[in-house]
């Protein structure tokens, strides 16, 4: 389902893991996501800093494996397992109009993706080929352009794997192309909550939004 989205004033893009992620798309993405495949769970208020590199006891509560640092690109997801032929729900959504950019939201298991190490460039791949797919009509050969177009055009993703408690978010910078993964999610299931951790050393509280 492709479902379209307005986007905020004074917003801003770009794949600096170290930004205030909670000003960008992909944050209202994952609130998005968070609403839809968890509802009544307590959303993140803000985003917990971890500094590049930490890990074990020096990484703040809730961060870890399968998480881990990934350099300038951010976060990214060591998995014990890959799997072939699953098939995660997904969310697609569209901003703007004359020029539109893409968003999808995946909920399922991490294992889906194919790799063991998942990091952006391969959670941005996976999420273009789900959207292809998505919107290519096997019976109609002129939605093959679109669904390219589309594939091509997604600059934010967000993974959510609920069995394992984990989350991962990618964005694309739109004018270099960079991609990086500046969140990564964690999903309590004993008490409903999501915590939601970004690189660097404070804990940021996001904006007003209307």
């Amino acid at each position: 389902m492709v479902t379209p989205e307005e986007s905020p004033p004074g917003s801003s893009r770009g794949p600096r893991a170290d930004a205030d992620v909670t000003g960008r798309p992909v944050w209202r993405l994952l609130l998005r996501g968070l609403g839809v495949y968890l509802p009544g769970w307590r959303a993140p208020q803000g985003v917990t800093g971890v500094r590049d590199g930490a890990s074990g006891p020096g990484a703040p509560s809730g961060f870890g494996p399968p998480g881990y640092v990934d350099g300038d690109t951010g976060f990214g997801l060591h998995l014990a397992d890959r799997a072939r032929g699953l098939e995660p729900d997904r969310e697609i959504y569209v901003r703007g109009r004359q020029d539109p950019s893409f968003g999808i939201v995946i909920a399922g298991p991490s294992a889906a993706i194919g790799t063991r190490v998942v990091d952006a460039a391969g959670l941005v791949r996976y999420a273009r080929r789900l959207t292809f797919e998505e919107l290519y009509d096997t019976a109609d050969a002129g939605s093959v352009p679109y669904a390219v177009r589309a594939a091509r055009a997604v600059q934010n993703v967000v993974f959510l794997d609920r069995a394992a408690g984990v989350g991962l978010c990618a964005e694309v910078d739109p004018v270099t192309g960079e991609v990086a993964c500046p969140l990564f999610v964690r999903l309590r299931a004993s008490d409903r909550t999501v915590r939601a951790y970004g690189l660097g050393s404070a804990v940021t509280t996001p904006r007003p939004t209307g």
